[in-house]
């Protein structure tokens, strides 16, 4: 295995664990939390955010966004300009669909749930700071989804494509 299909294999893994993280918040962890009442809502929502800023959510959120560029650099070098723009493509829509999303609009919402003292909130208060925060967080969840599903497709397309001369041994 050469170093370029190594570093390409650290990206696909860690691109496939970052749309994994976006695609079961969206198809399970939402959900579950939208059966919530306001008060257990909302407390779930900021013990989920204090507890997502971890190593393990960090190497595979930023690993991604360095090194699907890394990745299309190294192809572009071997001369397989295909892969390359794959490449090039997956990680503009992840730097744009998921970390522009999540740095300029997650993170944002998280922020200020995180300030708002469930302990002195009344029940109204609750219920206006949920709906101000549910359907926003989950819209922006809903984008960087799909942004991250695009970006694992174009990667695992960059990883399986072979041009001719690769495959008939040439």
């Amino acid at each position: 295995m050469t170093t370029e299909d190594f570093i390409l294999t650290i990206t696909l893994i860690a691109t496939a664990l970052s749309a994994g993280l976006f695609y079961s918040y969206a198809c399970s962890v939402n959900p579950g939390l939208g059966k919530l009442s306001d008060q257990h809502y909302l407390g779930a929502m900021q013990s989920i955010n204090r507890s997502i800023l971890n190593p393990v959510f960090f190497a595979s959120f930023m690993g991604t966004l360095i090194l699907l560029p890394i990745s299309a650099w190294l192809q572009y070098r071997t001369g397989i300009s295909l892969i390359a723009h794959l490449l090039l493509a997956a990680a503009v829509t992840y730097a744009i669909g998921v970390f522009g999303v999540t740095i300029f609009g997650n993170v944002p919402l998280n922020e200020a749930l995180d300030k708002f003292d469930l302990h002195t909130a009344s029940a109204a208060d609750m219920a206006a700071w949920r709906t101000g925060f549910e359907l926003p967080w989950n819209r922006l969840n809903t984008i960087r989804t799909v942004a991250a599903i695009v970006s694992l497709v174009l990667a695992v397309v960059a990883c399986i494509y072979r041009p001719e001369s690769t495959a008939a041994g040439k």
